[in-house]
């Protein structure tokens, strides 16, 4: 059975993201996309927010299954869950560069592949926080992120 594990913050899920997930899970028997915690990116939504914005975007999913982690290495969460292979997405020249260091420190560590996916070239500039960004100053983001998030986004920055 082949295994995928998909992580990231998703501070907010973007259709980026989405785009990867459904990519991925066509490529796997089960697909685990992983909420993890990552401190230095200031998170605005809570992880279970996350999870549960994530749970209603999937639901129609039968194969993927959204799982949250606080505090853990993604090799050492893989091992756990049997994963075959992590997936990984890039938009450019630096984030190629960036993951072709933890590919090398994943594998060295485990053993376990890793899937890189390149972002659809029409999504290719949409990341989390730019998305932040743009809805703290009333831009609608909806055309780069799902309806839930944009007005999940909208909703956080009205309270601010």
């Amino acid at each position: 059975m082949k295994i995928g594990l998909y992580t990231g913050t998703f501070d907010p899920i973007t259709n980026g993201h989405l785009d990867i997930i459904h990519r991925a899970a066509k490529l796997f028997d089960k697909l685990y996309v992983g909420i993890f915690n990552n401190d230095k990116k200031n998170p605005l939504f809570t992880s279970t927010e996350r999870a549960e914005i994530m749970c209603q975007l999937l639901s129609d999913s039968e194969h993927i299954e959204i799982i949250v982690h606080e505090s853990d290495l993604t090799v050492n969460v893989a091992h756990k869950l049997g994963v075959t292979a992590l997936v990984r997405s890039v938009r450019n020249a630096q984030d190629l560069d960036y993951e072709s260091a933890m590919i090398y420190f994943n594998h060295e560590m485990t053993g376990v592949e890793t899937v890189l996916l390149a972002a659809s070239p029409e999504l290719q500039y949409v990341s989390s926080s730019r998305m932040k960004e743009l809805a703290h100053f009333g831009v609608d983001v909806s055309k780069w992120v799902p309806e839930l998030v944009a007005l999940e986004l909208e909703k956080k920055f009205e309270q601010k």
